[in-house]
């Protein structure tokens, strides 16, 4: 899957969803996609990432305790 850098809009491919996904997790693991080949895997802040389009990540993936602050 594909997200990417809020900061400057390069792509990032997370090589394992399931932290993407856990909302206890706060980085993922990745390899940036800038240039002519993917780069070797290092650890992003899930904070600093969004979807390709610009869309923040979801609250569900984020924040254990959304469910707590409607």
């Amino acid at each position: 899957m594909f997200v990417a850098d809020k900061s400057n809009g390069h792509l990032i491919e997370v090589l394992d969803t399931n932290d993407l996904f856990d909302p206890h997790v706060n980085s993922v693991k990745g390899s940036l996609h800038y240039g002519e080949e993917a780069q070797d895997p290092e650890s992003f802040p899930k904070t600093e990432l969004v979807f390709p389009s610009g869309e923040p990540l979801p609250v569900c993936w984020t924040d254990p305790d959304y469910r707590r602050k409607r």
